[in-house]
């Protein structure tokens, strides 16, 4: 009794914690009614912080600044995936960085600017800063990768406040340069920084004038794109009008509507268009033109189904079909990931169980896609797959593999719990996927016997008492408590829900930014702590994961580095990668909704209502070869569900709270 008294109490003291620190009143950012976060900047500087955008063939990470005196500042590293360096590795990309300040080069009536004062910075996709310049003129910019362009843009707005005509002068420039062609794959490449519509301007009291600067990569005879900033301005938010229109969030709290637009933006933007085909990468100023097996196959892949972005699902498609690539007769290991446009593989960690994670989740893409040509197209990638995995399963009836997806940085044994359990949903998905592809039964039933027997191995060998909690211990020899222990509670294994979830959020592993990767360790990596409030979520604790899920989206999106998921920490310094966002989505479709793939066009739902709200909507959803709305509103101790197609409802249930239903459209 003592010992449960003294985890109750740790959790109590954890909640309370995250209680204290979720006061959004000390929040940096706001969100406002258009859509964007703003920071409205009067105090509390210098402060800087950094956030990466993307276009099809360009990305770039800003890292910003406003002073202690409030002027701005700004270096941008941009990245062209598609101009190769030597070697021609994961990290070839051709990068370049800028910290030109265009302002310092303007004259207003014959003279610098002397004092320039940021007001507020807002971000939505873009972002946009506006400023005061010497008491009467306002100047807004406006910075996004062009959606089409190997361009990065920067669209200036000056505006004459004052009660006096004023004269501009902005610079002509024009700077180009040419990198040294040994170290190219295509050669030399030429780089160039341009102001668009230079000149000298005469300004009315109101008037403005608009200009631009912008920064441009190609090989050796390319031409320089014609540049109109207005049209590439549109174009990019006309991308952003469709990631956020598709798979809309409802909920009563704000924070977590924001939150899910913008991690749509970011999950769906770092596509390339290489010449290996339309490639979704991570991005982070290291991983462009590339795929992986956790990344793309694993966390990205079953989620752009559910937004209706077919360039993501032509991009998740192509992942798969790369991977394909590398089957093979002796059942040796398909590469953990298909690097520089295609043409090469980097294999440096082994098997990180890679073929559970592109099982895993070329199953659950084929079945939400809901394409019966899709799902053949894949079956025998899913197919070769889980006969490579049973060709690893142990004399303890768990999976073995060389590492896993942190690639040695923390031991995992030689099984771990992690490519056990993305097996464990594989071997569940493919039994569903293939009896709608009418293939034959005894197949379809070794693969849930299979899944059977490893759902009884997970417990035998992996179920385990770890730091007073019984949840799981990550491989053989483990006695300290891993974030990965989350993992059967995002595949349907529940066992060991309540050890799991208080070991998840006891002080040994909750820290200010989610779960440490291990008791005691400071570092921490967002994918882990995702999995983990989407798995919280499934397993029905959807108060407590409501609490952490509101903190932790607050922080990310409100709070001193915003707007996004970000990777890990200290590695990495929180870059922004791509699929973690993705993840972000995903605690939603799958955890507080409960969307399970059954079927080309069929689900189970299992709705996690949290007490303190009485309605929740996804709205537009693209799934199952269907577009569909699912409301879930409170009916006194009961939960009514609609789903609703063309403003009509085509399914309307009540059930108890936390009761499984099977949806067939």
């Amino acid at each position: 009794m003592l010992k449960i008294l003294i985890i109750q109490i740790s959790l109590l003291v954890c909640i309370s914690s995250y209680c204290q620190i979720a006061d959004t009143s000390a929040n940096r950012w706001k969100m406002a009614s258009t859509g964007k976060i703003v920071w409205q900047i009067k105090d509390n500087l210098p402060h800087n912080d950094h956030l990466e955008m993307s276009g099809r063939k360009i990305s770039a990470v800003l890292r910003y600044q406003v002073n202690g005196d409030s002027s701005f500042s700004l270096n941008r590293t941009i990245v062209w995936p598609m101009l190769r360096t030597i070697p021609n590795n994961t990290h070839a990309s051709f990068i370049r960085s800028f910290n030109l300040d265009l302002l310092n080069y303007i004259n207003i009536n014959g003279k610098q600017i002397k004092q320039q004062k940021t007001q507020e910075i807002s971000l939505n996709g873009l972002m946009t800063v506006k400023s005061k310049i010497d008491q009467n003129i306002e100047i807004t910019r406006v910075l996004f990768p062009s959606a089409t362009l190997p361009v990065f843009c920067e669209y200036y707005d000056l505006k004459n406040r004052g009660n006096k005509k004023v004269n501009i002068e902005i610079p002509s420039v024009d700077v180009k340069y040419f990198s040294d062609a040994s170290n190219g794959v295509d050669g030399s490449y030429t780089v160039e920084t341009k102001v668009i519509n230079h000149g000298t301007f005469s300004l009315d009291i109101g008037d403005s004038i608009q200009f631009g600067l912008i920064f441009h990569a190609c090989k050796s005879g390319e031409m320089f794109p014609g540049i109109n900033l207005n049209d590439e301005l549109e174009g990019r938010n006309a991308l952003i009008a469709e990631w956020s229109q598709n798979l809309v969030l409802e909920t009563p709290n704000q924070t977590l509507n924001s939150m899910f637009t913008f991690a749509k933006i970011r999950a769906s933007e770092s596509i390339f268009e290489t010449r290996g085909g339309l490639m979704h990468s991570p991005g982070g100023e290291a991983y462009y033109a590339a795929i992986w097996a956790n990344d793309q196959a694993e966390y990205i892949g079953p989620f752009f189904p559910f937004l209706g972005y077919q360039t993501g699902n032509q991009a998740t498609m192509n992942a798969y079909m790369h991977f394909a690539r590398f089957m093979n007769e002796a059942y040796k290991p398909i590469p953990s990931s298909v690097i520089a446009e295609g043409l090469d593989i980097w294999n440096g960690a082994g098997d990180r169980g890679d073929q559970a994670m592109i099982a895993y989740g070329a199953s659950r893409f084929a079945l939400t896609l809901g394409d019966r040509e899709t799902a053949l197209k894949l079956w025998n990638l899913i197919e070769w797959c889980l006969e490579y995995l049973d060709r690893k399963v142990n004399d303890k009836g768990v999976v073995t593999s060389d590492t896993d997806e942190l690639e040695g940085r923390f031991p995992a044994g030689d099984a771990n719990l992690c490519t056990s359990s993305l097996y464990y949903d594989a071997l569940v998905s493919a039994a569903y996927l293939g009896n709608e592809l009418g293939k034959p039964a005894h197949q379809v039933n070794d693969f849930l016997n299979r899944a059977d027997l490893l759902k009884q191995a997970i417990e035998k060998h992996f179920g385990f008492k770890v730091g007073g909690f019984d949840t799981y211990r990550y491989y053989e020899g483990n006695d300290v408590l891993r974030a990965w222990i989350c993992m059967p509670l995002t595949v349907g294994i529940f066992d060991r829900k309540p050890g799991t979830v208080n070991a998840l959020f006891s002080p040994g592993l909750w820290t200010v930014d989610g779960l440490a990767t291990q008791a005691g360790e400071k570092t921490f990596w967002d994918r882990a702590t995702l999995y983990a409030l989407r798995g919280v979520f499934a397993a029905g604790e959807k108060e407590k994961a409501l609490n952490f899920l509101e903190y932790y989206s607050n922080r990310r999106l409100l709070g001193e580095h915003v707007p996004y998921a970000v990777e890990a920490f200290p590695e990495g310094n929180q870059r922004h990668l791509s699929a973690e966002s993705g993840l972000y989505c995903r605690i939603f479709t799958e955890g507080l909704f409960g969307i399970r793939p059954t079927g080309l066009k069929s689900f189970n739902l299992t709705p996690q209502l949290p007490k303190e709200w009485n309605i929740m909507k996804l709205k537009n959803i693209h799934a199952f070869a269907s577009i569909f709305d699912i409301q879930i509103k409170r009916i006194k101790e009961k939960i009514e569900i609609d789903i609703i197609s063309g403003n009509k409802s085509i399914y309307s249930i009540i059930v108890n709270d936390g009761e499984t239903v099977q949806v067939k459209l």
